[in-house]
C-alpha cells in the first residue's frame, strides 16, 4: 500500500440529501423550523419546571433532564444538517465526525436510560402512592439521573474509542449527513469484527434492558389501573403516564426499527429518514406531546407565559 494510502484521512465528506439545490433549501427551511422549535419548546418546559415550586416532583425533574438532553443532542446533528443543507461544502474534519459520534452516543444512550428512569417513576407513583414520595427521593432522583448520563456517557467513551483505533486510509465517503456509528466504522480499511460486537453489547445494555424495564413497569401500571373501581381513578392515573408512554413509543420504536431491521434489507435513504425521526423530529415532538397531554404542564406554561407578557408590557 502506497504512501497516500498510509495517511489516515483527514476530512469525511457527508453526501446528506444530495438532491438538487432548491429541494435542499426547502428541506432547510423544514429542519430550521422543527430545529427553532425543539429549542425554544424545551427551554420553556425547562424553565417552567424550575421556577413553577408545583412541578418540584420527581416526574418533572427527570422531564428536565430530558428537555436539556433533546437540546444538546439536536444541536449536535442539527446545525452541520442545515449548513451543508445551505451550501455546497459537505465536508467535516474526521476528528469533528468522532466528536460529533461520541456526543450522538452518549446523549443517545442517556435519553434510553432516563426513558427507563421515567418509567419506574410512574410505576412507584401508581403501584406505591402512599410511598412514593420516600421511594423518589430528591437524594435518590439525583442519583438515577447521574446514573443514567454517565452510562451514556461511558458506552460512548467504549465505543468512540474502539472506533478511533481502526485504520481510515481508504474511503472518506459517508452516505449520510452525520457521523453514525455504523457508517462510520464502514469506512475503516482493517477488521471490525470487534466493534460490531461492541456495537451489538451496547445496543443490549443501553436500549434492550431499558426498554424491557419500561415495559415491564408498564405491565404493573396497566394491571394496578385495571383493579381501580372508579372510571375516573382509571382515567386519572392512566393520564399520568400517557405522556410518557408516547415519547416512549415514539422513541424507542424509531430506534429499535433502525437498528433492529436486517442491515441487508436497509438502504441509505431509509437510514437517513430514520436518524431524522429520532435526531431531530423526536425531540421536537417531545414538549408538545408534554405540553399538551399535561394539564399540569400547560398550567404552568400559560402562566409562566402569561406573566413574561405581563411583565414586558409594563
Amino acid at each position: 500500500m502506497g504512501q497516500h494510502n498510509q495517511t489516515r484521512i483527514r476530512e469525511v465528506v457527508l453526501l446528506g440529501f444530495s438532491g438538487e439545490q432548491s429541494i435542499n433549501l426547502c428541506i432547510f427551511a423544514v429542519f430550521l423550523f422543527a430545529y427553532l422549535i425543539t429549542i425554544v419548546g424545551n427551554t420553556l418546559i425547562i424553565i417552567t419546571i424550575l421556577i413553577d415550586p408545583r412541578l418540584n416532583t420527581p416526574m418533572y425533574f427527570f422531564l428536565c433532564n430530558l428537555s436539556f438532553l433533546d437540546i444538546c443532542y439536536t444541536t449536535s446533528v442539527a446545525p452541520q444538517l442545515l449548513t451543508h443543507l445551505w451550501t455546497n461544502r459537505k465536508t467535516i474534519s474526521f476528528n469533528r465526525c468522532m466528536t460529533q459520534l461520541y456526543i450522538a452516543l452518549s446523549l443517545g444512550g442517556t435519553e434510553f436510560l432516563l426513558l427507563a428512569a421515567m418509567a419506574y417513576d410512574r410505576y412507584v407513583a401508581v403501584c406505591h402512592p402512599l410511598h412514593y414520595m420516600v421511594i423518589m427521593s430528591r437524594r435518590k432522583c439525583i442519583q438515577i439521573a447521574l446514573a443514567a448520563w454517565m452510562g451514556g456517557f461511558f458506552n460512548a467513551v467504549v465505543q468512540t474509542v474502539f472506533t478511533t483505533n481502526l485504520h481510515f486510509y481508504c474511503f472518506n465517503s459517508i452516505n449520510h449527513f452525520t457521523c453514525e456509528i455504523l457508517v462510520v466504522i464502514k469506512l475503516a480499511c482493517s477488521f471490525t469484527f470487534v466493534n460490531h460486537i461492541i456495537f451489538l453489547v451496547a445496543g443490549v445494555i443501553v436500549l434492550m434492558i431499558p426498554f424491557v424495564v419500561v415495559l415491564l413497569s408498564y405491565v404493573y401500571i396497566i394491571s394496578a389501573i385495571l383493579r381501580i373501581r372508579s372510571s375516573q381513578g382509571r382515567k386519572r392515573a392512566f393520564s399520568t403516564c400517557s405522556s410518557h408512554l408516547t415519547v416512549v413509543s415514539l422513541c424507542f420504536g424509531t430506534v429499535i426499527f433502525a437498528y433492529g431491521r436486517p442491515r441487508a434489507n436497509t438502504s441509505p435513504n431509509q437510514d437517513k429518514i430514520l436518524t431524522v425521526i429520532y435526531s431531530v423530529l423526536t425531540p421536537m415532538l417531545n414538549p408538545i406531546i408534554y405540553s399538551l397531554r399535561n394539564k399540569e404542564v400547560k398550567r404552568a406554561l400559560s402562566n409562566f407565559v402569561r406573566k413574561a407578557f405581563l411583565l414586558e408590557k409594563s
